[in-house]
């Protein structure tokens, strides 16, 4: 197992997990107030992301390579079409309830992806597994929001 691949693959789920965490920033106060559980799931997203983003880098920093704190250009063009879209749009909330499991399925992806790819190292595997895991029960959360939402 290379470093190098295992820095790369670690690299590039701390830039979706910066993703995340601008996407979750461009959320809407507003919205959250007529959504009141939707409060509680947006403030957990963002701590776990911080972890994620903590756990992400320390495991770089260990395998000798240096944290690419950026986000990446695609999650930028989609967050600006999100803003497009919902200053057209006329029930916010609902679109924005949508983002969010857009965004969250695209990240799951991502992480499934890395774990599958062979180029991390057990250990690496493991938190990343474990991140995954958190993801998918955050993005079921969103879900019962999405279908209880009335």
């Amino acid at each position: 197992m290379e470093n190098n691949k295992t820095v790369d693959v670690l690299n590039n789920l701390l830039q979706i997990t910066n993703d995340r965490l601008e996407g979750f920033k461009n959320v809407d106060a507003k919205m959250i107030s007529s959504y009141p559980k939707l409060r509680q799931e947006y403030d957990h997203a963002v701590i776990q992301s911080n972890r994620f983003r903590t756990e992400l880098s320390s495991l770089i920093q260990e395998k000798g390579g240096d944290p690419d704190d950026n986000a990446t250009v695609a999650g930028g063009l989609h967050r600006t079409w999100i803003d497009v879209k919902n200053a057209l749009s006329f029930n916010k909330g609902e679109a924005t309830l949508e983002n969010v499991l857009f965004g969250e399925k695209a990240a799951i992806k991502a992480f499934e992806n890395a774990v599958d790819s062979g180029d991390l190292c057990p250990e690496s595997t493991e938190v990343v597994q474990n991140q995954l895991n958190e993801l998918k029960d955050s993005y079921r959360k969103f879900e019962s929001l999405e279908e209880n939402k009335d």
